[in-house]
């Protein structure tokens, strides 16, 4: 009776990762394939991929740089002082 150190389960894992990494091969060699025969067209994909990251990475700062100029006036409104003014409290203290 010979003695396996791995169970079925063991043995479906280790043949899906083996398809998979199989499926994962044959799409980079056909990539490969792809961008020797078309440089061009994949130049341009790349280009407009940089130029979309950049744009919205410019627009998201632009949004950032807005909400903290609103931040700074806001905050640079609650310094005016006020003349009487009152401030009350709900709980009462008994002195």
């Amino acid at each position: 009776m010979p003695f396996r150190f791995h169970t079925t389960i063991l043995s479906r894992a280790s043949r899906s990762l083996a398809s998979g990494l199989f499926v994962v091969g044959l799409l980079l060699i056909g990539f490969g394939v792809i961008i020797v025969a078309l440089p061009e067209v994949f130049a341009y994909l790349a280009a407009m991929v940089f130029f979309v990251a950049g744009l919205g990475c410019a627009v998201t700062a632009a949004k950032i740089f807005l909400a903290q100029r609103r931040m700074n006036r806001h905050d640079d409104d609650l310094d005016v002082y006020r003349e009487n003014v009152r401030i009350h409290n709900d709980r009462h203290q008994g002195f």
